[in-house]
């Protein structure tokens, strides 16, 4: 497809459900389909709904070596009540030899070269030989995911990006978690709104939007790998 024709198809599916937006992937790109997530809320949405339709559809989890270890009880919690096929994708460099090359707490007094060697080149790396990629994005989210098409051409990668949630909200998000009794991270239990590294990430202050808890003290909301 062209990139027009992506465009005209994203606008096409404004009104459709998560499901049929899923069935229409899964059936268009087959094996060549994967998601990410790091297990938040709106992919654990996701991730139900796909499970139905394309269980075998891969998830490729960013372990930056940062990860809170709630985060990583959730991973197991649901590679286990679904069966999932986690792809858990590494930085070149460990911690330790990062901190003994760039020096400890590297993502204080540079977080956008920590990404990018943690999260950023690990994901060029594993999203190699896929045609289209899945994230739970919202628009509502923050500023920088206002625009966000449910398909969109990503260049950086060579493939179709596909945004389910694109029109959810965080209220959509929580209502479906809570009727279907779906495990989450218990970190949103403490005030937590968007879960990342665990340096980098905090509490919310109430009226703030959910991301901004990200990078505290730093003026970004994005990490590299989406926008």
């Amino acid at each position: 497809m062209t990139e027009g024709e992506i465009k005209q198809l994203s606008r096409g599916f404004e009104s459709s459900s998560v499901e049929e937006i899923l069935e229409w992937a899964a059936e268009r790109f087959a094996e060549g389909l994967v998601m990410t997530s790091n297990f938040g809320a709106e992919g654990i949405v996701v991730i139900d709904k796909l499970a139905r339709m394309a269980r075998l559809t891969p998830i490729i989890y960013l372990d930056t070596g940062y990860q809170f270890a709630e985060t990583d009880r959730l991973k197991e919690q649901l590679r286990a009540r679904y069966g999932l096929e986690i792809i858990e994708q590494r930085a070149e460099l460990s911690v330790a030899e990062q901190d003994r090359i760039y020096g400890e707490k590297l993502y204080q007094h540079n977080p956008d070269l920590c990404c990018r060697m943690r999260k950023v080149e690990p994901l060029e790396h594993a999203l190699k030989g896929y045609r289209a990629w899945i994230a739970a994005l919202r628009r509502d989210q923050s500023p920088t995911r206002a625009n966000i098409g449910i398909l969109e051409w990503n260049a950086r990668h060579g493939l179709i990006k596909i945004n389910p949630l694109a029109t959810w909200t965080r209220k959509d998000v929580w209502n479906y978690l809570m009727r279907h009794k779906l495990p989450y991270n218990s970190l949103y239990d403490d005030g937590y709104a968007s879960i990342g590294c665990q340096p980098c990430t905090r509490r919310v202050v109430a009226g703030q939007h959910e991301r901004s808890g990200r990078w505290d003290g730093e003026m970004r909301l994005e990490c590299g790998i989406h926008l």
